[in-house]
């Protein structure tokens, strides 16, 4: 009995010790959620702040972000090197340890990484009239490269992460949830359409907080449900 006792306490202390903390700074106020390209939509458009999200020390952590325009993995033998320059183009490059660089494909390229043993780039584009993405399967035998497409999609990614084998996908205005590179359409022509969205943090499936610009979206993905914290600072 003391040894289940004991047993049951210590699962206690390691779920109450593994909790993410998560405070909503006073300077994000719960809003609702305005409509596409009305005047409150516009005015969080035309905002400069990038709020970007991340669990840090079992703690949600909410700052501004600046736009990146790189993504790097390092692999056996030299570093992966994805360039993203809007309608300007783009390249994934590999660069060997003390060799020349290797250029592998032109393009805009959002994200490089492992996943299941393998290696995955996304590419992604949203620009006038312009709107897709997909997710690339990059294979490399000694020095030379090839990718395959492994999934489409009709807007371009913008934010990403796994959580529990799956891939989390906020694009332009929708987001996904993709397993066995099967997508599923969770939330559709959003509101965050030119907000921007930059990273995804996740506690577990029913609180995923999004980072965009003039503040944070939390998502219930089990709920299909959302939350629209505005900055007004």
């Amino acid at each position: 009995m003391n040894r289940i006792l004991t047993t049951s306490f210590l699962l206690l202390c390691f779920t109450a010790f593994s909790q993410v903390e998560v405070d909503i700074p006073k300077s994000f106020v719960e809003t609702e959620i305005p409509e596409s390209s009305s005047d409150e939509w516009r005015k969080l458009n035309h905002a400069r702040n990038e709020f970007g999200v991340e669990i840090i020390d079992n703690k949600l952590n909410i700052e501004i972000v600046k736009e990146r325009n790189n993504t790097e993995l390092k692999i056996d033998g030299g570093t992966l090197i994805g360039i993203n320059r809007g309608e300007w183009g783009g390249k994934l490059s590999f660069i060997p340890n003390n060799k020349d660089r290797i250029e592998i494909k032109e393009g805009n390229i959002k994200f490089i990484f492992e996943f299941k043993d393998k290696i995955y780039f996304i590419e992604g584009l949203a620009h006038l009239s312009f709107n897709r993405g997909a997710i690339f399967e990059l294979k490399k035998v000694g020095e030379n490269f090839s990718y395959e497409k492994i999934l489409e999609f009709n807007d371009a990614p913008e934010a990403f992460t796994i959580y529990e084998d799956k891939l989390l996908i906020a694009t332009h205005q929708n987001f996904y949830v993709v397993e066995d590179f099967n997508k599923d359409l969770i939330f559709e022509n959003t509101f965050w359409y030119s907000l921007y969205p930059n990273s995804i943090a996740v506690i577990d499936i029913e609180n995923v907080y999004l980072g965009i610009r003039s503040g944070l979206v939390k998502l219930d993905l089990t709920n299909e449900t959302m939350i629209f914290y505005k900055n007004v600072e």
